[in-house]
């Protein structure tokens, strides 16, 4: 077929010289008919034609004609004769492509690889190509060879049908990966060849690289290795350090790698002096205090980028969104001195034309729009607007926030701010059962809705039952309750407990009660909140129950009315209310029973929580709580029902759920069992990393390493640092969507003989 292609075309390049096509004299096309056309159109051929109707023709114009037809690759036999003054294309069309197999693909998916084959020209429905097949294997070797995969072996069978169709069949033998078997840095003098190596993603084999695939070869990671090689030796003043070549070497058998880096040093560049010029807008020594580089520090290109990035920030806020800071060195290499100039040109302040909201198909606009701290219209702030961002994220509607702020076209100093959101469910109707360590089995039905129809309103109604305690309540939350960002929660509920199932003593509680709470908003990052509460609270006792409660029924009755308010102020400046990475937060808590209800007393509650981010990956937190409560007026002291306690997975992991601090008396036939204090302590430090092997870890887990410490003290008892409990241990939370799953494995310490430990705990059908 192809030899035959080869003569028709060396005929039409002929046809000039010998007239091949037999006109006998030029004439007047009146009319073009092309014949053998199956599958392409007649609209296809006329317009790749060099002629037309009315032109005049002769011998010398058949060879373009030709020519045009071939190069569309849709024939592989074409001919021009003439029918009087009719000119007669005859055509002979390529094959279809049927069928496209690939088999013998282990390491890229199918789809994958017809993606790529589609771009070069091969997918089913389009016209065959014989020589395609050739971009076919240079194709399909080079999506193996990203794989690092070079011994691949491709064979190609085209298989005739009738109706001019071809099944094009390709066989793959992938071979094995090619692993690095070593990386050599070849004219390092001052840091050694492992504080070189571990600049690469790239590595020789090690007991995980099955799962990271680091051992294998891909020259965009070695571009992008060497690229890191470089900016290490630029950060630490090594401003003449030059990659001289990089040799990249293959086993005949195409299994082992061979790589060599020929690197020089030069000398080390201190800085000699620093200063600022350009208009600097700004109060100068605002901007001065803001350069992290100062004279006779060790040149470093990554303080030259941090401090133009500071700079920039600055002129930000104050509305130069299109600052451009430019670090400028003047280069003494006779003493490898450098001298830093950082020049700055704010341009023109920028306005915010609009702001925009995307991706929010459930949540209306106003409830974002309610949340920024940039205006349209007014200067640009980045800090507003990121302020605006981290607001929109901490609404927990939302699984990722993005903001772009592009220019406007043809202004030069307008811009619009874009938020572009990914919305996650954030509401639910199940009915269920889970299973908590601590709670037993846990069946549960809920309709709970965080965003009520967009409007940013949670509406909660559950239904909840575990082993010891039996749950129903109803609550609504409006966020805006005033157009000021006042808050109103609105609670309903009745709750059974069974306190010798939580860990306890044997008696059991029945309450109702009914909550309003107001959070009124500060400023920017503090509240305060108010709320009130009515409660009947009812206690049953049988022969089992410890003197101490006991005692307390008979003096006071079994059964209580309790009105309670409340006041509490925080300070929140968290980035995420879940799985927050930087920022913190703290609140105080005062809690009354006031002389309106049967019981007068009073709970004192203080938390402190902080992250600090270590890295891209990893950061640190530290939490702690206080607590102190106790009776006034006719009340002698903290009544045992509202008593703190401690242990279990959101206290003192390692130690049974409630059983730390005071205990009840043991009696004839009665264990002393846990009885709570009013006094607590409670301190975690944790260290939080994504899951390890995962390029791509999921958002919602995360894993940690924890320390934590705490306990309870009864009312005749001091705050006794050496009383504290200890345990250490490693956790894992997964929001999934049955709820969230926590797991600790931990080791107690510093533990009494009466301590109840739990090495393994976990939790998993209850919120998060």
């Amino acid at each position: 077929m192809i030899f035959r292609i080869k003569m028709v075309i060396a005929a039409a390049l002929l046809l000039p010289i010998y007239g091949g096509a037999g006109f006998a004299a030029e004439f007047t096309i009146d009319d073009i008919r092309v014949e053998g056309l199956r599958r392409i159109s007649a609209g296809t051929v006329f317009n790749a034609l060099p002629v037309a109707v009315g032109d005049r023709i002769d011998d010398a114009r058949t060879g373009p004609i030709i020519r045009a037809l071939f190069a569309t690759d849709f024939f592989r036999d074409v001919s021009v004769d003439r029918e009087g003054a009719v000119l007669v294309i005859t055509v002979d069309e390529r094959p279809s492509i049927a069928e496209l197999n690939i088999e013998g693909n282990d390491d890229i998916p199918t789809e994958d690889l017809e993606k790529g084959l589609a771009e070069i020209g091969l997918a089913v429905g389009r016209v065959f190509v014989p020589s395609a097949l050739d971009a076919v294997s240079q194709e399909l070797e080079r999506q193996y060879y990203s794989h690092g995969k070079y011994g691949v072996e491709l064979t190609t069978d085209v298989v005739p049908l009738p109706r001019n169709r071809v099944n094009v069949n390709i066989n793959i033998v992938e071979g094995r990966v090619a692993r690095i078997r070593d990386i050599n840095i070849v004219g390092n003098q001052v840091f050694d060849d492992a504080a070189l190596l571990a600049q690469f993603e790239l590595t020789t084999p090690n007991l995980i690289s099955f799962v990271t695939n680091d051992d294998r070869y891909s020259k965009e990671k070695l571009s992008g290795d060497l690229e890191n090689l470089h900016s290490f030796y630029l950060d630490r003043g090594y401003l003449d350090f030059n990659i001289v070549s990089t040799q990249v070497a293959i086993t005949p058998n195409k299994d082992e790698m061979y790589i060599t880096v020929n690197i020089t040093e030069g000398n080390q560049y201190l800085v000699e002096a620093v200063q600022l010029s350009g208009d600097l807008i700004v109060d100068p020594q605002e901007l001065v205090d803001l350069v992290t580089v100062r004279p006779g520090d060790v040149f470093s290109r990554n303080q030259l980028t941090q401090t133009s990035d500071l700079l920039s920030e600055r002129l930000g806020v104050e509305g130069y969104a299109f600052a451009n800071v430019n670090p400028i060195p003047d280069v003494d290499e006779e003493n490898s001195l450098v001298s830093l100039t950082f020049f700055v040109d704010p341009g023109k302040r920028a306005y915010v034309r609009r702001i925009n909201f995307s991706g929010n198909s459930k949540t209306q606009d106003e409830v974002l729009r309610r949340e920024m701290r940039q205006m349209e219209g007014a200067w640009f702030s980045n800090e507003a607007v990121e302020r605006s961002r981290v607001r929109l994220e901490r609404l927990g509607f939302f699984e990722e926030v993005n903001v772009e702020t592009p220019a406007v076209a043809g202004s030069s100093d307008q811009l619009d701010v874009n938020f572009s959101v990914t919305e996650r469910s954030s509401g639910s109707i199940s009915a269920g059962f889970g299973f908590g360590q601590d709670s037993g089995f846990l069946l549960n039905g809920s309709v709970v809705q965080e965003n009520f129809l967009g409007t940013g309103k949670r509406l909660a109604v559950t239904l909840a039952n575990n082993d010891f305690s039996d749950v129903y309540s109803i609550s609504q939350t409006d966020p805006y309750w005033t157009k000021d960002g006042v808050s109103q929660t609105i609670s309903l509920f009745a709750r059974s407990t069974d306190a010798a199932e939580e860990n306890l003593s044997e008696y059991d509680t029945d309450t109702i009660g009914l909550n309003v709470g107001f959070g009124i908003p500060i400023n920017e990052f503090d509240s305060i909140g108010i709320s009130f509460g009515l409660e009947q609270i009812d206690i049953g006792t049988n022969v089992f129950t410890p003197v101490e409660i006991a005692s307390f029924v008979t003096k006071n009755g079994d059964s209580f009315n309790q009105v309670k308010a409340s006041v509490s102020w925080s300070h929140d400046t968290r980035n995420r209310a879940i799985f927050a990475d930087q920022g913190g937060m703290q609140s105080i808590r005062a809690e009354v029973a006031t002389p309106l209800g049967d019981q007068e007393f009073f709970k004192l509650f203080y938390k402190r929580q902080q992250y600090w981010p270590i890295s891209k990956k990893l950061t640190f937190m530290l939490n702690g709580t206080a607590g102190y409560g106790d009776g006034y007026g006719g009340t002698d002291e903290l009544p045992f029902y509202e008593n703190f306690f401690a242990g279990g997975f959101t206290s003192v992991r390692g130690f049974k759920a409630n059983t730390l601090g005071p205990r009840t008396t043991s009696q004839i036939f009665i264990d002393d069992d846990p009885f709570g204090g009013s006094k607590l302590l409670v301190g975690q430090g944790e260290l939080f990393f994504p899951v390890p092997f995962l390029r791509d870890p999921p958002k919602s887990m995360r894993l940690s390493a924890f320390f934590d410490a705490g306990n309870v003290f009864g009312p005749n008892e001091d705050f006794d640092l050496g009383d504290l409990r200890y345990s250490a241990g490693i956790a894992a939370v997964w929001i999934s969507p049955f709820g969230a799953l926590s797991v600790s494995f931990s080791s107690p310490f510093n533990d009494d003989e009466d301590d109840e430990t739990e090495s393994f705990q976990f939790n998993l059908g209850q919120s998060f």
